[in-house]
């Protein structure tokens, strides 16, 4: 199989601080969406505009759902539901901004499976989730719960 491509755009005017950009991906899901430094560091509401974070978070947590949904079905489990949310810190050591750290915490709705098994799972799936590889270097931590 052909590797995939997926493609984003960002355009930027102005300098760091005080320009802004937009987003376009190619589903078409963003056009123009908006970020910016104030979008990114200091609107802590995260409701005037995207930012990469958040964009890294979403993947983060949509992979490792899909990845986990796979790794149930080799398995022979289909969850009733799969619920993930990623969270991004971002923090500025020394003049730079480093991302520092990924939770990523799972609430699931399983039947007919143990916590051993399923936390097992959930770590399998975290361990070879294509985004989590990707972003490896990031200490990432996840909490998994079983309903």
């Amino acid at each position: 199989m052909a590797a995939l491509k997926r493609t984003s755009t960002a355009v930027w005017k102005g300098d760091g601080i005080s320009g802004n950009g937009a987003l376009d991906t190619q589903s078409g899901v963003f056009k123009s969406q908006p970020y910016s430094f104030k979008t990114r560091f200091n609107d802590t509401s995260g409701k005037s505009g995207t930012n990469p974070e958040e964009l890294i978070a979403a993947a983060h947590a949509g992979c490792f759902t899909m990845a986990l949904a796979f790794v149930l079905q080799e398995a022979g489990i289909v969850a009733d539901e799969l619920k993930t949310n990623a969270t991004v810190a971002i923090e500025q050591i020394d003049k730079s901004f480093r991302i520092t750290k990924i939770d990523l915490v799972l609430n699931a709705k399983i039947p007919n499976i143990t916590n051993e098994k399923f936390q097992a799972l959930a770590k399998l799936a975290k361990e070879n989730c294509p985004v989590s590889v990707a972003l490896s270097t990031v200490p990432i931590e996840l909490k998994a719960s079983l309903e």
